[in-house]
C-alpha cells in the first residue's frame, strides 16, 4: 500500500490555507500539518470542520524560529511545503513594513534553510518526490495600465508597496534556493481572493460589515480601480494541482479572468445587501448611500490582471465560480456566520482604515 503523503502548510490558520486545508481534507488523501503562528488575522475556527479529522495536526510555531522548523520537519517528515505564511494587507505594510520585512523576506529565508537542510537527508526517491511550493501575488507585477497585456510569469518585476515588495524579495530567494542548491521548487502569483472566512480588512467584508452596522464604505480615491478577482475555493485547487502536476523550477499564474472596477464591487455589494439584508440600519434606505470616497493610499496600483494560459494548458486548471454567483454566495456566508467575525470586530480589528494619508478626508472623484 502507498503510504499517505504528508503536507506541511504553512499559514494555514488564514485565509487562502484554511481554504487549502479544508479542501484537501474533503477532496484528498493528504495528511496535514497546519503551521501558524496565529497572527491577528488568523483564525483557528476556519479550519474547525477539520479539526478532529484524523489526517489533521496543528501546531502553533513562528517560521523565523529555524530551531522549532528544524525540530517540527524532523519529527513530522513532510512530503511536500506550501507557504502560505505572510503579512498580507497592504495597508498595514505602509503603517508598518517592519513586520512584512521580518515576516516575508527573513521568514521565508529561514524556512528555505530549514527545508534545504531537511529535503538533503531525505533518501534519493524522497529527495526526488519532495516539493517546496510557495505561494505568491501578482502583486509582484506592480502597476498594469488599462489596456495593457495581462501580466505573464515572465513578466519583470515592479512592486508599489512594501508588502509586495516583500512578496517580491521572498519570490526571489525561493528561486535563488532553487538554483543555487536544487531544492525543488514550485511557485505562484494569484489574483485578488475573495470568499468565506476572509478577514475584515480586506475590501468585500469590509464594505459587508460596515454595511450592516450604518458605517460610511470607503472607496479609495476613485475608485475605479481594477482588480481580477478569485474565488479562494478555485485557488485552493489550483494549488493542489501546482503541487501534484507542477513542474520544478516553474512558476504559475492562477487568476479568474474577471476584472472589476472597486466602485461596481461596491455597488453590487450593496445591491446584494438590499436584497439578503433588508432590516438596514437606522436612517439608511439604500446601503449605497453610505458610500464614501476617500484619499487614495500611497502607491496604489490601478490595475493587476494575470494571464493564466500555462496553468490551463498545462495542469488543466481552470476556476469554475463566475463572480456575480461568488459574490452572492460571500455575502450570504458573512449574514450566516456573525459567530466567526463578531469576535474580531470585538477583539482585533473595529474597521478602522489603516495606512492612511494624513490629514484624511472625503472628496468627491
Amino acid at each position: 500500500m502507498t503510504p499517505t503523503r504528508k503536507l506541511l502548510i504553512t499559514g494555514g490558520a488564514g485565509f487562502i490555507g484554511s481554504a487549502l486545508i479544508r479542501h484537501v481534507i474533503q477532496n484528498t488523501s493528504y495528511q496535514i500539518l497546519n503551521l501558524d503562528k496565529l497572527t491577528y488575522a488568523a483564525s483557528l475556527a476556519s479550519v474547525a470542520s477539520v479539526k478532529d479529522h484524523p489526517r489533521y495536526q496543528f501546531v502553533q510555531a513562528d517560521i523565523l524560529d529555524a530551531d522549532t522548523l528544524n525540530r517540527i520537519l524532523k519529527q513530522y517528515q513532510p512530503d511536500a511545503i506550501i507557504h502560505l505564511a505572510a503579512e498580507t494587507h497592504v495597508d498595514r505594510s505602509l503603517d508598518g513594513p517592519g513586520n512584512f520585512i521580518h515576516t516575508n523576506i527573513v521568514g521565508t529565508y529561514t524556512l528555505l534553510e530549514a527545508s534545504r537542510a531537511y529535503w538533503q537527508l531525505l533518501p534519493s526517491p524522497r529527495q526526488a518526490s519532495f516539493r517546496f511550493h510557495h505561494v505568491s501575488t501578482d502583486e509582484v507585477y506592480g502597476d498594469l495600465q488599462d489596456g495593457a497585456a495581462l501580466f505573464l510569469e515572465t513578466s519583470p518585476y515592479a512592486p508599489s508597496s512594501p508588502y509586495s515588495a516583500s512578496k517580491a524579495s521572498a519570490d526571489h530567494l525561493v528561486r535563488a534556493w532553487h538554483r543555487s542548491y536544487g531544492l525543488p521548487v514550485t511557485l505562484s502569483t494569484c489574483s485578488n481572493n475573495y470568499g468565506p472566512y476572509q478577514f475584515p480588512e480586506k475590501l468585500i467584508p469590509h464594505i459587508v460589515l460596515n454595511a450592516l452596522q450604518g458605517r460610511a464604505l470607503p472607496l479609495y480615491g476613485s475608485g475605479k480601480q481594477i482588480r481580477d478577482w478569485l474565488h479562494v475555493n478555485d485557488h485552493a485547487k489550483a494549488l493542489v494541482r501546482v503541487l501534484e502536476r507542477g513542474q520544478v523550477g516553474e512558476t504559475y499564474n492562477i487568476g479568474a479572468h474577471q476584472e472589476t472596477q472597486n466602485i461596481d464591487i461596491v455597488h453590487a455589494l450593496c445591491d446584494l445587501l438590499n436584497e439578503l439584508a433588508p432590516n438596514k440600519p437606522n436612517g439608511v434606505n439604500d446601503y449605497a448611500e453610505l458610500i464614501r470616497f476617500v484619499d487614495d493610499r500611497a502607491g496604489h496600483d490601478q490595475r493587476y490582471a494575470v494571464d493564466t494560459r500555462k496553468i490551463e494548458a498545462e495542469l488543466d486548471w481552470k476556476p469554475t465560480w463566475e463572480f456575480d454567483a461568488g459574490l452572492r454566495s460571500t455575502v450570504q456566508w458573512y449574514l450566516d456566520h456573525p459567530h466567526w467575525w463578531q469576535p474580531i470586530l470585538e477583539h482585533r480589528y473595529q474597521l478602522e482604515r489603516l495606512g492612511k494619508p494624513a490629514p484624511e478626508r472625503l472628496h468627491t472623484p
